[in-house]
């Protein structure tokens, strides 16, 4: 592996962009409205592109997701 020397001034800056970043992404990420899962197997139904078998299969693995239990 290699080595890079960067000035303490730089190595300063980099670790301030990139606490800014974890603290922006963070923020992104918690900031994620989600429906809920009546609401979005409904959303699939009223398109009526969708069988019957193929909502309840939806709805019983988003229950069974993380999406369903965050």
């Amino acid at each position: 592996m290699s080595q890079v020397t960067i000035s303490k001034q730089e190595y300063k800056q980099l670790k301030r962009q990139g606490a800014a970043y974890r603290k922006i992404a963070a923020k992104l990420f918690q900031s994620i409205v989600k429906d809920d899962i009546a609401s979005v197997v409904r959303d699939f139904a009223d398109t009526k592109l969708y069988s019957k078998g193929f909502l309840n299969d939806l709805e019983n693995g988003l229950r069974k997701s993380s999406y369903g239990r965050a």
